[in-house]
């Protein structure tokens, strides 16, 4: 795992007095969290270009690993940040196929290069098994290509900064890269700010800064000289063609989606084995590095799994790493204990105090770069640091809630719809008054009340929350669509906080509006996997894991990521992912062959930090200075008044704003520090 920065001047001849290696140099030191181990330069004059590279060694540690690397017939220069898990295989094809290859190190990054050689950018992805970001010089096209990974476990940045002579096109790992580069002026993008507003983090292919841009998963990116002048000004989605510029999808969910319909398991007992085998496939993959290796084990099915499955493959006691908390109410970690001394696993235990979680709330701003108010990012930061002690890569759960039905919304959403769809619009609306009227201390006392009668696919941790949401669906959602954008933004109309021209807000990109595979667009829970999976896998748990990791120099690697395994859950009925109201069927059946159900058998909770008690507590210091009226309308991105609103009623227990109030509070800590 690595960081790289780098960048190219649309006027090199113009640009005079621009050293190539020291501001890339400088670049490149922003994120040198992402690399401690080695550093690197390369430049070419002439065309302008400079690329750097921070690493972190995981594969042949040694100096035949340094980046930025060039290729054995010198056509092409690298800097590469990730894994190919099966680099080792490529080199066997690439041995037989072609005379003549001389091998330098045992890197993944000299076989991903000499791959490109041979078989050129798109035919080489397509062979990998991997997680990645990269950029590649081609001296021959005098062309860039900036590639992501399948998902996007890796970030990649790119846009244009600066103006006249001394305009740029850079790219970076994170942004705090891109604004490293001298005189970094960038605007905030107001309709950037709309979206984060919806969402709680902002979404790809946006950045929080005009004419910056994420590069979205399983994407390329080509451009030349003639490319650099073609200034995008506005968010775009491949495929997108200019002169001198394309973008474009090398990989594509949709056809994974369309192809496992094709090709459906029909068998309990084939799709039991098939997940098994393909998972243990993965997980002892991503097990392979050249240093210590560990798994985070928070007691949930989905890192159960992983640990459950690297133990298997593994000759000695796997190290596991979880967090405990001193307030009950949010402290699972003793499910992760039992778990682990049933799989025998060196277990690590990490038990933190509120002032723990809360020290870290300051370090957010500069880990994240830009607003990002997943408040598990928290606890995420937290574990790291303790697995960073005594591994450098650990491997996580994520992806598995998308992949097989995991989310409450999967079943409660279309379940509740149901039976409310067929009902006119008004009674659904009086219905939903109905529901808001209680308060949501209410709920939560009634499901603490009948928890012990009601079955486990029933019960649900924080129902008044949840009720409270639905009933705002209830009175807004017209179908199954409307009910997903409703579960998955917390601002239906953010032109009501942001302040901004109303047209900039309307005519956003929706970064929800993907068209659908035919085979399933009319099943509801399925759209809704499908497009988590394009949006909020990468934009916010993916970017939550790989900056809380990689702000302490861990490497997370995440194995149900694995295309492999994508392919072999996207064949699955949905009976088999969501049944009897209970999501993740078949990996709950997985599961049960290592695992007694007991230990693991539970509603799910998530990764959850108690901010809504600390706002009015001991944050509240803290978060009155940053929602002051005076300020908040001096600065001029958000409605101030509308804002104190929220805040008094918060505050007085009236309502619970917490998801609304973090995300404001997260811009507004982003935004003092950005200055």
């Amino acid at each position: 795992m690595c960081g790289l920065a780098g960048f190219m001047l649309v006027n090199p001849k113009k640009a005079a007095g621009v050293e190539l290696g020291r501001v890339v140099t400088g670049m490149a030191a922003a994120i040198e969290h992402r690399g401690v181990d080695d550093a690197g330069v390369w430049s070419e004059d002439n065309v302008g270009i400079a690329m750097a590279h921070r690493r972190l060694a995981i594969l042949d540690l040694s100096e035949k690993g340094h980046q930025p690397m060039v290729s054995m017939g010198g056509r092409y220069v690298i800097c590469f940040n990730g894994e190919i898990y099966n680099h080792k295989t490529l080199r066997v094809e690439l041995e037989t196929s072609f005379q003549g290859i001389r091998w330098i190190g045992s890197s993944d990054t000299e076989t991903l290069l000499m791959a490109f050689e041979f078989w050129g950018v798109l035919e080489t992805l397509n062979k990998t098994v991997g997680m990645f970001a990269f950029s590649l010089w081609d001296h021959k096209k005098k062309l860039l290509t900036l590639g992501r990974d399948r998902f996007g476990e890796k970030p990649l940045f790119y846009g244009w900064i600066g103006n006249a002579a001394n305009r740029a096109f850079a790219f970076g790992s994170e942004l705090k890269a891109l604004r490293a580069y001298p005189n970094f002026s960038n605007d905030i993008c107001r309709a950037a700010l709309a979206k984060y507003m919806q969402h709680c983090y902002v979404p790809a292919p946006y950045s929080i800064y005009k004419n910056i841009y994420k590069l979205e998963p399983g994407c390329l990116l080509e451009i030349n000289q003639d490319g650099l002048l073609q200034q995008i000004e506005v968010p775009i989605r491949a495929p997108y063609k200019r002169i001198g510029i394309v973008i474009e999808r090398w990989w594509k969910l949709a056809d994974v989606v369309e192809a496992g319909a094709a090709d459906l398991i029909t068998s309990d007992s084939v799709a039991i084995q098939e997940v098994d085998s393909t998972l243990e496939q993965a997980v002892a993959s991503q097990s392979i590095a050249d240093v210590p290796v560990g798994v985070f084990l928070s007691g949930g099915i989905d890192s159960t799994t992983i640990a459950s499955l690297m133990q298997k493959t593994s000759s000695v006691r796997v190290k596991t790493f979880t967090i405990g908390f001193e307030d009950p109410r949010f402290d699972e970690s003793s499910y992760a204990s039992e778990i682990a001394r049933h799989l025998g696993t060196d277990h690590n235990e990490f038990r933190i105090t509120a002032n723990d979680a809360r020290d870290v709330i300051p370090l957010l701003p500069r880990m994240y770069d830009e607003p990002f108010s997943d408040s598990s990012q928290i606890p995420t930061h937290l574990v790291s640091v303790t697995a960073r002690k005594q591994v450098k890569v650990v491997l996580s759960g994520d992806g598995g809630d998308e992949l097989f039905g995991g989310y409450n919304r999967y079943f409660w959403g279309p379940r509740i719809w149901d039976k409310f769809q067929h009902l006119p619009f008004a009674v659904r609306k009086s219905v939903g008054h109905l529901l808001n009227s209680v308060p949501a201390p209410i709920w939560d006392s009634f499901n603490r009340s009948f928890k012990e009668i009601m079955p486990k696919s029933m019960q649900v941790a924080h129902m008044g929350d949840k009720v409270h949401k639905l009933s705002q669906r209830l009175r807004t959602v017209h179908n199954y669509q409307d009910l997903y954008r409703s579960l998955v933004t917390e601002w239906a109309e953010p032109s009501d906080i942001v302040l901004a021209e109303r047209a900039e807000i309307d005519q956003c990109l929706d970064v929800l509006d993907f068209q659908l595979p035919q085979s399933e667009s009319s099943d509801p829970c399925s759209m809704m996997m499908y497009l988590d999976s394009l949006t909020y896998l990468p934009d916010d748990i993916l970017c939550k894991v790989d900056r809380a990791s990689m702000a302490v120099g861990l490497e997370a690697r995440t194995p149900f990521l694995d295309h492999r395994v994508a392919e072999v859950a996207w064949r699955l009925p949905l009976k088999m992912k969501i049944r009897n109201g209970e999501g993740k069927w078949v990996l709950r059946q997985v599961l049960n062959q290592y695992v007694p159900i007991e230990l693991f058998d539970r509603p799910k909770t998530g990764f959850s930090m108690p901010v809504g008690i600390w706002l009015t507590g001991p944050l509240l210091e803290w978060a009155e200075e940053l929602l002051s009226e005076t300020k908040m309308s001096q600065e001029g991105y958000l409605n101030a008044r509308k804002v104190q609103e929220l805040w008094m009623q918060h505050k007085s227990g009236r309502r619970d704003w917490t998801a609304r109030l973090w995300c404001i509070l997260m811009f507004q800590a982003w935004l003092r520090s950005s200055k």
